[in-house]
């Protein structure tokens, strides 16, 4: 996500970053690659242009050239300039009504039907909600299908009616649905087309007018760059909606949509999907999205994933192990399970400061942990308690089991009881003999 762009902004702030002798005429230099930089990125012209302009006005009214540290503050003036571009603050959703109604529009390949599995399953598990889901594409194939198939996976309920073709119609008899059975939201599923026309939006404005949605959300594919943009503008003449979801952010996205769709429409950006899973939705926040793009991590956001994944009751019970030297192999898994849960390995990387420019060029396999929890399922449960009784008899028959080598074995017995005198040190009093360390290290 961002990465290229990242590079090219971190190329242009370079000279700036540094020590040397900070003019106007490379300040504007700088600024002239930035431009080119977002231009490249797929960031609307006008939009790249009003950006470097601002900066420029800002670091000569606050006499950037003659302050003590003036590549940091001119980094600085970037990133409150990204983060007022994309919106400034994070927004929130609207869920104010009895239902609260939700209508999902966009372009057909958008990932509008999935995203609505997401926000559903978000709603549910984050907001204490009681959702509905409800098919109202009538058009695509295999669409209600598709949505039944996305709410039985996340548990909830979905509202269809085959033998009705009227989109209209099915909507209301959804939220009707949803008051009769005590449901406290619904999200309406509509049909998208492979290119805007006028009966797609007379319909989803029928709908609109029909239902009165507390929230009307646009849901537009992060890759496809300045048309995601494009499209925005057409539906919002339309339906004047009240915010956008951009699905995609973890491929290989360019990034001009999620940096000028707020410029171009005025419209917030409330929620992106960064992965496949249906846990894969973050509320937007610009200012720790500029610090991604500017390659500064998100802290932030990573320890509240960690939160969100952390059980309180199994870490006391293995800080009891660790103290007692028993922490095995079964609780080494569960802790890989929660790692997991946190979300995609290479976006999860890219949260922490310097490291997406450390893994330039590197494939960061979300299957990275698929051969230690083959060796460990390889173990007996015994095994699994006690490490040390771990012969090469039993290695080869592990290795064997797991398809993999006995280096392969070897090696994760050896960061196993690295990570575990790690973890005894903590426990042990030793934190601050850690800290020192590490502090000696700088």
């Amino acid at each position: 996500m961002f990465d290229n762009l990242s590079e090219k902004l971190d190329k242009a702030l370079h000279v700036l970053k540094g020590h040397g002798q900070i003019t106007e005429i490379n300040v504007a230099e700088t600024l002239k690659e930035v431009r080119r930089a977002l231009l490249d990125a797929d960031v609307n012209f006008k939009t790249a242009k009003e950006f470097t302009n601002n900066v420029k006005e800002k670091a000569l009214g606050q006499n950037v050239l003659t302050t003590l540290q003036p590549g940091q503050l001119m980094v600085k003036l970037v990133k409150d300039e990204l983060v007022e571009l994309m919106g400034g603050d994070a927004e929130g959703i609207d869920l104010s009504g009895d239902p609260s109604v939700i209508l999902m529009s966009g372009l057909q390949g958008s990932g509008k039907t999935t995203f609505s599995g997401k926000l559903a399953n978000y709603l549910k598990t984050k907001k204490d909600k009681k959702p509905l889901l409800v098919a109202c594409d009538v058009y695509r194939p295999a669409a209600i299908d598709q949505l039944h198939i996305v709410g039985d996976k996340i548990g909830v309920e979905v509202y269809s009616d085959r033998e009705n073709n009227d989109p209209v119609a099915i909507s209301k008899a959804g939220v009707a649905h949803a008051k009769s059975q005590g449901l406290n939201v619904v999200i309406i599923d509509t049909a998208g087309r492979l290119a805007v026309d006028k009966q797609m939006m007379d319909e989803i404005a029928n709908i609109h007018r029909a239902i009165q949605p507390q929230e009307t959300l646009f849901v537009v594919d992060a890759m496809t760059g300045q048309d995601a943009v494009n499209t925005a503008k057409t539906f919002n003449e339309t339906l004047d909606f009240d915010g956008v979801i951009l699905t995609k952010l973890d491929g290989d996205t360019r990034g001009g949509a999620a940096i000028s769709i707020k410029s171009v429409v005025n419209k917030p950006i409330k929620f992106i999907g960064t992965g496949e899973k249906m846990d894969a939705i973050d509320v937007f926040h610009p200012d720790r999205m500029a610090d991604r793009i500017l390659g500064m991590g998100d802290v932030v956001s990573l320890v509240e994933r960690a939160q969100e994944q952390f059980d309180e009751e199994e870490a006391r019970k293995i800080q009891k192990k660790i103290a007692k030297n028993k922490f095995g192999f079964d609780d080494f898994l569960s802790q890989i399970q929660q790692i997991k849960k946190m979300g995609s390995i290479k976006d999860l990387m890219g949260m922490i400061p310097g490291a997406g420019k450390a893994l330039k060029g590197l494939d960061v396999d979300d299957d990275a942990f698929k051969h230690i929890e083959a060796i460990i399922h390889s173990m007996t449960p015994d095994e699994r308690s006690n490490p040390n009784k771990l012969d090469s008899s039993r290695k080869k028959r592990i290795a064997k089991g797991s398809g993999r080598t006995i280096q392969d074995v070897n090696q994760l017995l050896k960061q196993f009881d690295q990570m575990s005198k790690m973890m005894k040190m903590m426990q042990g009093g030793g934190g601050k003999k850690m800290m020192q360390m590490m502090q000696g290290m700088k």
